[in-house]
């Protein structure tokens, strides 16, 4: 392991707007925080929003500047990455952004039902092979455990480059039936000039790896839908995919010798 993941590990054991848990601790029983996000941590009763596999906390960082009246945290396995939002958080004394260092499976232990209003998707990867679907952060499988955090009608947002999880996640919310509020498979061609201001100020947040595909030529997804509360994974339901999309994503992992996921 490398000296400066060490150095920013322990650095971040100090940080008071990160939360640091073991996966040992979580499987025994829930983190002392759950349900009391509002009222121990961020202190208000504002929304709380979550972005999952939030690498180094640029969207998260760049929604709770944009948004003091809704509360941000991120979530994501690599305490190295997540260092970078948390320091920027304290640097600018954002006082509505957070993150956790947890496995995204293990996020149930940290919230109460209905304890969050959205959930932000940026990025994800897409686990090409079709025997790791249920990594897929927007499978069934996922959209079932969000269910347990969301409050009624929560919603999910979808930013990504990979065509492969922008057509199963739509292949999802079909088969599922569930209600798309917005679906782009070019965010910054012509339809980006038909969202609201509002809109348009939240999808122009963009991170490193965003900026790396756009000036490649690729096309940026967005995809936003409202979960269920009643959401249920049903096993009659099987979504297969191109495998050509799948190759391709198997390529695009490294490119230009730069890991990418």
């Amino acid at each position: 392991m490398g000296k400066n993941k060490l150095e920013r590990w322990a650095e971040m054991e100090g940080f008071p707007h990160v939360i640091q848990d073991s996966r040992a601790e979580l499987m025994k029983t829930p983190h002392a925080i759950q349900g009391k996000w509002n009222s121990d941590f961020f202190k208000n009763e504002h929304p709380i929003v979550l972005e999952l596999g939030c690498g180094k906390g640029e969207y998260t960082v760049g929604l709770a500047r944009r948004f003091p009246n809704k509360n941000f945290i991120g979530i994501d396995v690599k305490g190295a990455r997540i260092w970078r939002g948390a320091k920027t958080v304290l640097e600018e004394k954002i006082s509505n952004a957070g993150f956790i260092r947890t496995r995204i499976d293990f996020i149930a232990a940290f919230f109460s039902p209905g304890e969050v209003s959205e959930i932000w998707l940026t990025f994800s990867d897409p686990q090409p092979r079709p025997q790791w679907e249920k990594k897929r952060l927007t499978s069934p499988w996922f959209l079932e455990r969000y269910t347990r955090l969301l409050g009624k009608d929560g919603i999910i947002h979808v930013k990504s480059d990979s065509d492969l999880l922008y057509e199963y996640t739509r292949e999802v919310i079909r088969r599922y039936q569930l209600k798309c509020i917005v679906d782009t498979n070019d965010l910054y061609g012509d339809d980006f000039n038909s969202f609201d201001a509002e809109t348009r100020d939240i999808l122009d947040i963009r991170t490193f790896y965003e900026e790396m595909w756009l000036s490649k030529g690729k096309k940026i997804k967005y995809l936003k839908f409202i979960l269920l509360a009643d959401f249920k994974r049903r096993d009659d339901i099987i979504i297969e995919m191109d495998p050509a999309l799948a190759a391709l994503e198997e390529y695009y992992k490294t490119v230009d010798g730069i890991k990418t996921r």
